[in-house]
């Protein structure tokens, strides 16, 4: 059963106070604790037990950012630029950030699917113009907005090389950061140049291969944790991030610390 916007909007409105629970309110003397939006597809999703091993890297992103720089995972399958927009999931997000919390965006995947009206989006033109509203909406509420080129796919050719899957979007993405001043974090380019290091056979351990299952677009704990990884690197290396604000980044994560909770039930 498909849902209004007003009822998306609702559900997800309702389901903030959740990702703040244990933040409270600044304690006397403190600053309000900073929380790190994150606004994107099924790569950075949350996952629930019935999808086990799958792994979103936004689940691993928290070990790598200090206890009072909270995540509040809004990342949801299948979604677009446009579709997370339309379904009034961005009106959501913008309804709970603050002054000093941060926005990190990244979409494409689903932007790529031209036989979807209600999701796809032309990278030079409709890609960039819903981004804005990302942007738009996160400075108009004195929240720092952040972009990320999207996740590369497992992909390799008959050589052994890993090739790019996002065509023009990681471009159209990278040029919007530098129009509009924005911090990019450059995950399609890093990810690439990882599996590419790892190799096709190699790369099989960070994907969601199981016995039943050839996933080349969604991880498992140690690609999550990988990505999850990458991207608090590229927050300090940006300097979206203190020191202050990151641990672990050159730590093992055991894949025991990944938490898979029952799906929510109606």
């Amino acid at each position: 059963m498909s849902l209004s916007r007003r009822q998306v909007t609702s559900a997800a409105v309702a389901s903030v106070p959740l990702a703040f629970a244990a933040t409270g309110t600044a304690r006397a003397g403190g600053r309000r604790p900073r929380t790190l939006f994150l606004a994107g597809d099924s790569t950075a999703a949350q996952k629930y037990s019935d999808a086990a091993p799958e792994t979103g890297w936004g689940m691993a992103l928290p070990f790598f950012l200090r206890a009072d720089l909270r995540v509040a995972n809004h990342a949801v399958n299948g979604r677009s630029s446009k579709s997370f927009v339309e379904e009034g999931r961005l009106d959501a997000v913008l309804g709970a950030i603050r002054p000093g919390d941060f926005l990190l965006i990244q979409f494409a995947h689903n932007d790529e699917k031209t036989e979807d009206p209600t999701r796809h989006t032309e990278p030079w033109t409709t890609y960039q113009d819903y981004l804005r509203r990302y942007v738009d909406g996160a400075r108009a509420r004195g929240a720092r907005p952040v972009l990320a080129t999207p996740v590369e796919r497992r992909r390799f050719d008959a050589a052994g090389d890993a090739v790019p899957s996002h065509g023009e979007y990681p471009a159209a993405m990278r040029a919007l950061a530098r129009q509009e001043g924005v911090a990019l974090l450059d995950v399609q380019a890093l990810s690439l140049a990882l599996w590419q290091r790892l190799g096709a056979e190699g790369t099989k351990a960070y994907f969601n291969w199981t016995a039943t299952e050839q996933d080349n677009t969604h991880f498992n704990p140690p690609g999550a944790i990988a990505v999850a990884r990458t991207v608090a690197r590229e927050l300090l290396r940006g300097r979206v991030l203190a020191h202050r604000d990151v641990r672990r980044l050159d730590e093992e994560i055991p894949e025991s610390w990944i938490d898979w909770p029952e799906p929510a039930t109606a």
